[in-house]
């Protein structure tokens, strides 16, 4: 009996993971679809009329078993993975578009979803219920259900085809990062660089019987590098390094793939009627138009742009001034803004790292939880996980019922992709009158501890956590009926809310107070740098809006019109930065090729949402602070309205049931210095 297709048996039923063996995910994920298939026959079969239950409700239901197989599949594929699982993700992948595709193109199905859809009126159902029903139509109508069969089998092969496509994209991206190292032997190429810094590219040559010091492409290896050495040939050679990935004409090159994909994903647009792959991906979010989305970015463009070349003339003649560089270059930006940041608010993250200990900043994030939500996290040692590194807590709440299940996994590995996440391995929902409660994880990449220190965390990295923590609470706290409309399961453009505004109560004194406490002294944070925290928060925040508005431009740009005339990628990325450029181009880089949030992640005419989000967090952070940052009402209000109600209704109705308005982008450009 495989042990991913049966209910675990476990406290809570969180998944075994000591007993799952690499050959038990192919045929749980086979069995899965099985199971799930005959749900949907039987469905399909049903001879009653179609109602909202037998047909729309008994859908969403369906499939427990795949999902649950597949999602700790995919979700250690990303955390914990190794040659095998990227082959049995290789197999696994189109098995799962295929099945979805046999989902919204069953025309049996189809016929009695439209069937529930045309009579909604006469089923009186409730808010939730209407959502569900609009979203199950439109998998279908979105997918092709209303296209003829030879439409529908060029649908498939495209599906088909994308699912690889990306695959490959990211793969290529791991093997060229993991490729990439750049060993040091000589101390006076470590000049500029922190301590930490020095000792953990210490302990990657160590690890390899090396001697000297490695660094790599990992953002916890290449960030501080690239803010601290003072070589500048070396920033060089590791930027372009980068920068260059998925763009060396090699096996692992990633141009052909991004033409490719752009022009697939406009093919399927219109195959389904809509003018531009942005057209089909806007209409499922709050900002429903690549035109209102254009309009939107061009608006901060504009008033971001005059502040951002201020902002780079300064850090060019500081650049002049202090190292007599003629041209600032990509490699010099971090490292000259540090130490002008340093002049300026003599503030480095080596003089905040003492007072931000992984445990207590993690403890902080909790007692905030708990001010707010009435929330309490009990580390457990009971629970299975997937690598010794991971902690596991009880999520409770002012009655002691559980809330949820969180994992919490914060340091690089191998086998572990870049950059951080929060994710979940069971979803909240209600059936048969209980409420299951999910399971949340956030991974991470931050600095490990050492014999000497503790896991000390940069204040990016103190962010970081806050944000993945805050995707992490809307998954926990949420209150659904229906698993599809649970959690994160809402609009991209407004996903990035809970996260981005938790990350407010990081530049809090009042909390703080309540973590950021020395690690060796336990003497609490200075006011002078919590002052300069805040101060330095707009600090180039000009450039920082024009960086991120470039992304999301470019994004429009591969997804926002007509691909099948772009030959080049690099030339057309240039056209495409030519407004947003400040630096000299770098011809051995390109950006399109490594931009895994478009061409492997969900974010494919999405990447404005970010920016999107930030108008909806600074607005909704101006309302705590009017109140108190832990007011109760209006923590209560962001809990009942936000929180805990997933995808159930549109989301600016959510955002002005709490607010009391629509959000206005005043309190991002005051919060950002550019009012």
């Amino acid at each position: 009996m495989n042990i991913l297709t049966k209910y675990f048996s476990t406290k809570h039923n969180t998944a075994p993971f000591s007993q799952i063996k690499n050959e038990d995910y192919l045929p749980a994920i086979q069995e899965g679809i099985s199971l799930a298939k005959a749900e949907i026959e039987a469905i399909v079969n049903n001879p009653e009329v179609p109602t909202f239950e037998n047909t729309i409700e008994a859908m969403d239901y369906a499939g427990d078993i795949l999902d649950r197989a597949s999602s700790i599949f995919f979700n250690l594929n990303s955390a914990e993975t190794n040659d095998e699982m990227q082959k049995i993700a290789q197999e696994v992948s189109p098995l799962l578009s295929e099945f979805g595709n046999d989902i919204t193109l069953n025309p049996a199905l189809f016929a009695k979803v439209k069937s529930v859809y045309d009579s909604k009126d006469s089923f009186k159902l409730t808010p939730e219920q209407s959502t569900l029903l609009d979203k199950k139509y439109k998998s279908f109508s979105r997918n092709g259900a209303n296209l003829p069969e030879d439409k529908k089998n060029t649908l498939r092969e495209i599906d088909k085809e994308l699912s690889k496509l990306s695959l490959q994209f990211g793969e290529n991206i791991l093997a060229e990062t993991n490729a990439f190292e750049m060993h040091l032997t000589d101390e006076k190429d470590l000049a500029g660089l922190p301590e930490g810094t020095i000792e953990a590219a210490r302990s990657l040559a160590k690890a390899q019987d090396k001697e000297g010091w490695i660094f790599t492409l990992d953002h916890p290896s290449y960030v501080p590098y690239m803010t601290y050495a003072d070589n500048r040939e070396l920033r060089k050679k590791l930027a372009i390094a980068f920068g260059a990935r998925g763009f060396q004409n090699n096996e692992f090159d990633n141009q052909a793939i991004v033409l490719k994909i752009a022009k697939l994903r406009f093919e399927r647009a219109q195959l389904l009627g809509y003018a531009t792959h942005a057209h089909f991906v806007l209409e499922e979010r709050m900002a429903q138009s690549p035109e209102k989305v254009l309009s939107f970015s061009n608006d901060l463009l504009s008033k971001a742009k005059p502040a951002a070349l201020k902002e780079f003339e300064q850090l060019s003649a500081f650049a002049k001034e202090l190292d007599g560089i003629e041209q600032l270059e990509k490699w010099d930006g971090g490292y000259y803004a540090e130490k002008l940041k340093q002049q300026l608010f003599n503030l480095d993250d080596e003089k905040l790292k003492p007072y931000f200990q992984l445990e207590k900043v993690l403890n902080g994030a909790f007692t905030i939880a708990e001010k707010l939500y009435g929330l309490t996290f009990t580390e457990v040692f009971y629970i299975d996980k997937y690598h010794p590194e991971v902690m596991t807590y009880e999520v409770t709440d002012e009655k002691k019922d559980l809330v949820a299940v969180f994992y919490a996994d914060f340091f690089p590995r191998k086998g572990k992709r870049n950059g951080a996440w929060m994710t979940s391995f069971k979803s909240q929902y209600v059936k048969n009158g209980q409420n299951e409660r999910p399971h949340i994880s956030n991974v991470c990449n931050f600095t490990k501890p050492t014999e000497t220190k503790p896991s000390l965390l940069t204040f990016n990295e103190v962010t970081t956590l806050f944000h993945e923590f805050g995707h992490g609470l809307h998954g926990m706290l949420a209150n659904t009926i229906y698993p599809s409309l649970s959690g994160t399961s809402v609009y991209w453009d407004f996903v990035e809310l809970p996260s981005q505004v938790m990350e407010n109560w990081c530049y809090e004194p009042e909390a703080l107070a309540l973590f950021a406490t020395h690690y060796e002294t336990g003497e609490v944070i200075p006011q002078e740098y919590v002052n300069k925290i805040k101060e330095s928060a707009s600090f180039q925040e000009g450039l920082a809006t024009m960086r991120q508005l470039s992304f999301g431009l470019l994004d429009m740009g591969w997804h926002g019109q007509d691909p099948s005339s772009i030959t080049d990628v690099k030339s057309f990325e240039t056209e495409q930065f030519a407004a947003t450029q400040l630096y000299p181009e770098v011809a051995e880089n390109a950006m399109s090729t490594a931009f895994s949030h478009i061409f492997q992640g969900g974010y494919s005419s999405g990447y404005y949402s970010y920016k999107w989000a930030e108008v909806l967090d600074a607005d909704a952070f101006e309302y705590f602070q009017e109140k108190g940052i832990f007011n109760k009402e209006v923590a209560t209000k962001f809990k009942e309205n936000v929180l805990s109600k997933g995808g159930t209704e549109p989301p600016m109705e959510l955002y002005k049931r709490f607010r009391g308005q629509e959000p206005k982008p005043d309190a991002l450009l005051k919060r950002a210095g550019l009012l």
